[in-house]
């Protein structure tokens, strides 16, 4: 791949295509040795949610999630006119490809409730959807910024936990 790409006038090398989600392109991006996320915002159409402004909507989530204290990478830089964020990488496996290597992820199911019940304390919930999950040195992140309002029907034990099987 290794592709440049500009963010805020500093070059990135894409090395990979991490992940394709709802709000953009993750890929593994390299700057001056270090490793890090480079999400490239699209605008392609979701029959299951509805946006508004992503960019803004990853800035506001990231400070929810953070000042909620669950565990994600540190937001590096915006940039608003490309529609690109960079954020730390975490090394790791996600929950999804533990589960479909067949390994067990009950060891981390405590961590993941720590995190419902510290968003639920801030009024939100996360997307407990287990590709946004990565473990790294036996700790689990939450490597997606997005966060809603808080709802019963969407908190870990109704909806995120039957993914975690």
């Amino acid at each position: 791949m290794d592709s440049q790409i500009p963010v805020n006038g500093r070059m990135y090398t894409l090395q990979r295509l991490l992940g394709h989600g709802k709000g953009g392109y993750s890929y593994l991006a390299e700057r001056e040795g270090r490793l890090v996320v480079l999400k490239q915002i699209h605008h392609e159409p979701c029959d299951y949610y509805t946006f508004g402004n992503k960019l803004e909507a990853e800035r506001n989530d990231y400070e929810r999630l953070r000042l909620a204290g669950i565990r994600i990478p540190e937001l590096i830089e915006i940039d608003a006119e490309a529609e690109r964020i960079v954020k730390t990488y975490i090394a790791g496996d996600t929950v999804m490809e533990r589960l479909q290597a067949g390994q067990d992820v009950e060891a981390f199911l405590p961590q993941v409730r720590e995190m419902a019940k510290k968003a639920r304390a801030a009024g939100l919930n996360i997307d407990y959807y287990p590709t946004n999950f990565v473990i790294s040195d036996g700790l689990l992140w939450y490597i997606d910024y997005e966060c809603n309002d808080y709802m019963d029907e969407w908190n870990f034990e109704n909806w995120g936990a039957q993914y975690w099987k």
